[in-house]
């Protein structure tokens, strides 16, 4: 095997050899989906766990349940034993806290960050059963490149309150990941029952959007998504570009009252600045050379809905004091107008930018940023998900699979390895397409290489940025031309089909360097 082949046979020792065959056993299950390695990491856990305790017992002659003192001399000597460097932080009837700097899997533990679960289930099984109760904290982990490992185990839910980690009773395993599962399936379903819905006839080639939450961070956003998502608060979402943003904005709608009304996402960034009023807040006939008829914003348009601002940070200071205005009282007035209109919508806004600066260096509102910002939710990088990136990549490569009819089904462990390896500063989004190019040259059912390369210049995120804004640029511009041809040069009937001013129309016109007349019959 390849894993073996780093290490001469002479060094094969027993732990080795099992190492081996467990980390090879987390590769062939990735294949197989998350919900089949998650219950077999858990029986592994669960049916070895007892097993070591029994072993415990029969060597100490201990047959009551275990005290903190022998609890710790257990679970240390566990690890210990198998090529671990545990020793204990603390330890009281509360919590035991443990630290290790060197994992009994080795390096390769990297892989597979998911192997950490085997080590809280045992440590919370052998707890749960001789304590009633247990939650398991993984504070750090080597497997997620911290250098060394911090585990908490609490056995009093008190002092467990507000700490991440999973929780278990004597009847492991546990309600909370239950819970978290059922939530997931909630969330999902609203989702894709939207989706359904509201999706257009030509739209249904596409897949529903998913979200995958199998790091705690993620779990988090899901547990903040069913408690916000009732309620009518604004939300600030917060993220480098390609985390997702948008997705989480449609589960807090899909989950909430709003659910059957309309969700607009908007780009604030991708509107130029002189039309950006205009677009949100709509226009009275007159209000400006080319507004030759009334003009309902997107505000009008996300009435009882949720109207999601991307790149709130881009707004210009009038529409900046327009939104504010919206949220304060929950009514505008459309651009040139004097009647005042009542609108009645959810805004969730998103920024990949830090908020507080701008509101420091006068670039935004510092009442319009508490406005948005009554909830905030924070959504972590794709390098701090590691936990998620087996199931992203398998949800990813089916899809692809699916749109370019190929047969890939998995990808090989060495390009996971790869994938584990990369910082991905595009994150999901960068994901997506190294894959899309990686599986159109795939042949077989399994993706043996992966395509990294940029091209030169991409190293950074800002970089990330502009090739993100090439390629909607090439969208728009052929959109733009499609419409022309459709519409035989009529600009306000391409203005009315793209849903933009004439004005605007003629600015991407300019911008682009297309001549209408070249698209217009002649008599």
């Amino acid at each position: 095997m390849v894993l073996m082949s780093n290490n001469p046979l002479s060094d094969l020792s027993p732990v080795f050899f099992l190492q081996t065959i467990i980390l090879e056993l987390m590769h062939a299950s990735e294949q197989q989906g998350q919900k089949h390695c998650e219950q077999l990491i858990e029986h592994i856990a669960q049916t070895a766990g007892c097993f070591f305790e029994e072993t415990y017992r029969d060597e100490t002659l201990k047959n009551e349940r275990l005290d903190i003192e022998s609890y710790i001399e257990l679970i240390l000597g566990l690890k210990n034993n198998i090529g671990g460097k545990f020793s204990l932080v603390s330890g009281n009837q509360d919590c035991i806290t443990v630290t290790n700097t060197c994992c009994p899997f080795g390096d390769r533990v990297t892989n597979f960050p998911e192997l950490c679960r085997m080590t809280s289930s045992v440590f919370g099984g052998i707890a749960a059963r001789n304590f009633g109760y247990a939650k398991v904290e993984i504070k750090k982990s080597i497997a997620r490149h911290d250098g060394t490992c911090e585990v908490c185990i609490y056995t009093n839910p008190n002092a467990a309150k507000g700490r991440t980690g999973m929780e278990y009773t004597d009847t492991t395993p546990v309600k909370v990941m239950q819970d978290i599962n059922e939530l997931h399936s909630r969330i999902e379903a609203s989702m894709q029952q939207l989706w359904h819905k509201q999706s257009k006839p030509v739209s249904k080639k596409h897949q529903p959007p998913a979200i995958i939450a199998k790091s705690p961070m993620m779990q988090k956003i899901l547990q903040s998504i069913e408690v916000i998502a009732p309620t009518q608060a604004t939300v600030l979402i917060q993220g480098q570009t390609g985390v997702g943003k948008e997705l989480i904005a449609r589960a807090i709608h899909a989950m909430s009252e709003r659910s059957q009304k309309p969700f607009i996402p908007i780009n604030c960034g991708a509107i130029p600045e002189s039309l950006i009023e205009s677009a949100l807040f709509g226009h009275e006939q007159g209000a400006f050379t080319g507004a030759i008829e009334v003009h309902q914003g997107y505000f009008e348009r996300a009435e009882g809905g949720t109207l999601f601002l991307d790149e709130v940070d881009s707004l210009s200071p009038a529409a900046q004091t327009r939104l504010l205005r919206v949220i304060q009282e929950g009514e505008l007035e459309r651009v040139g107008g004097k009647q005042i209109l009542p609108v009645d919508l959810r805004i969730i806004s998103a920024t990949n930018q830090n908020l507080e600066d701008l509101v420091q260096q006068g670039l935004f509102r510092k009442d319009l940023y508490y406005r948005i910002n009554v909830v905030r939710l924070s959504i972590p990088a794709l390098s701090e998900r590691h936990e998620d990136l087996p199931y992203l990549v398998q949800l990813i490569v089916q899809r692809l699979s699916k749109k370019y009819n190929k047969q890939v089904e998995s990808v090989s462990r060495e390009v996971m390895q790869k994938i584990r390896a990369s910082p991905w500063p595009g994150n999901v989004g960068e994901l997506e397409n190294v894959l899309e190019r990686s599986l159109l040259f795939a042949e077989g059912k399994v993706m043996t290489e992966l395509d990294l390369e940029l091209p030169s210049g991409a190293k950074n995120l800002e970089a990330w940025k502009d090739i993100r804004e090439q390629a909607l640029s090439k969208i728009e511009q052929s959109f733009l031309k499609n419409a022309l041809k459709q519409h035989q040069g009529d600009i306000k009937k391409v203005a009315e089909s793209m849903e933009m001013t004439v004005r605007a129309v003629y600015g991407k016109l300019k911008k682009y360097e297309i001549n209408p007349a070249n698209y217009r019959k002649l008599n």
